[in-house]
């Protein structure tokens, strides 16, 4: 049977490798061979994983968070022409953190046909790996850089009570390492995982206070995916004056008392009046209530 007759024409969104060669499913590599075009992020690496399985499409088309949108209509065009176009990126599934959803979005708004030949995947990866809850659990990408939204991230992910899953680059590992410390508590546990499924590959697992020595006494390489526990997961012995700091330190953040008070009762595992008490009294709530209690 002939390629074109195997894979429908229209957009299809392909699962590549994450690290091992052998990651790529064959009908991952079944559509790239029928590809009449195929959209990647950098020509060159995706030019060399198309010669390993032998796919030659007529051409490639540069799609990155910079060129998604003005090669929408190309996309919608060729689509509508009767063309198998692919879509990859550098590594996993397309469109998640990386460019895809646009497009997506787009070809649907239009009625054109959209597939999927799915495969690896970084986030899920790690999910089954980490030995966290995989129930439920919430994908947050990569983190705003800098300000009060990252900020507002970071609350949020404090308060999650589903296992979290967050991609970061290594430059900026044991930064956002030490912020999550400080927003989730030292005693949160984390699974770092990194070059996935490559020779090098690195799991490790343990408290974020752990997590930035770790990362401070090693060279950093390879983007990193972070899974986070549940809050609920976390059984703490904790002080009126361990409450008092932290509400401290949300305030010091801007953050308001009815914030404070929602994310230090989450963080820390306690109850919210509990927390609002201490956060209101008009005394030194943490004075003279040093003597640790279990919640």
């Amino acid at each position: 049977m002939a390629e074109t007759e195997v894979v429908s024409p229209g957009l299809w969104l392909v699962a590549t490798p994450i690290g091992n060669m052998g990651d790529m499913t064959s009908r991952a590599q079944e559509v790239l061979q029928a590809a009449n075009v195929v959209c990647c992020e950098d020509t060159r690496r995706s030019g060399r994983l198309l010669a390993a399985i032998s796919a030659t499409p007529e051409r490639l088309i540069v799609v990155n968070e910079h060129t998604e949108h003005d090669a929408i209509d190309t996309v919608a065009d060729l689509v509508t022409s009767g063309n198998v176009v692919a879509l990859i990126s550098d590594a996993g599934t397309p469109a998640i953190s990386d460019p895809g959803e646009r497009l997506v979005r787009a070809m649907i708004e239009r009625s054109l046909p959209v597939w999927s030949a799915p495969g690896p995947s970084a986030l899920i990866a790690a999910v089954i790996v980490s030995g966290f809850p995989t129930d439920r659990f919430v994908f947050e990408g990569f983190l705003p850089r800098m300000g009060a939204e990252r900020r507002e991230r970071l609350a949020e992910v404090a308060r999650e009570r589903r296992t979290c899953v967050l991609y970061e680059a290594p430059h900026r590992i044991e930064r956002t390492l030490l912020e999550l410390a400080g927003a989730c508590g030292d005693e949160r546990r984390v699974c770092l995982t990194r070059e996935l499924t490559k020779m090098h590959e690195e799991l490790w697992r343990g408290t974020l206070a752990e997590a930035v020595a770790h990362v401070q006494s090693t060279e950093p390489r390879g983007e990193y995916v972070l899974v986070l526990d549940t809050v609920a997961s976390m059984t703490l012995d904790v002080s009126d004056d361990d409450i008092v700091r932290a509400l401290s330190d949300r305030r010091d953040l801007g953050l308001s008392t009815r914030d404070s008070v929602d994310e230090v009762a989450t963080v820390l595992n306690v109850s919210r009046k509990r927390v609002y008490d201490l956060a209101t009294s008009t005394d030194k709530p943490g004075a003279n209530s040093t003597k640790k209690r279990k919640t």
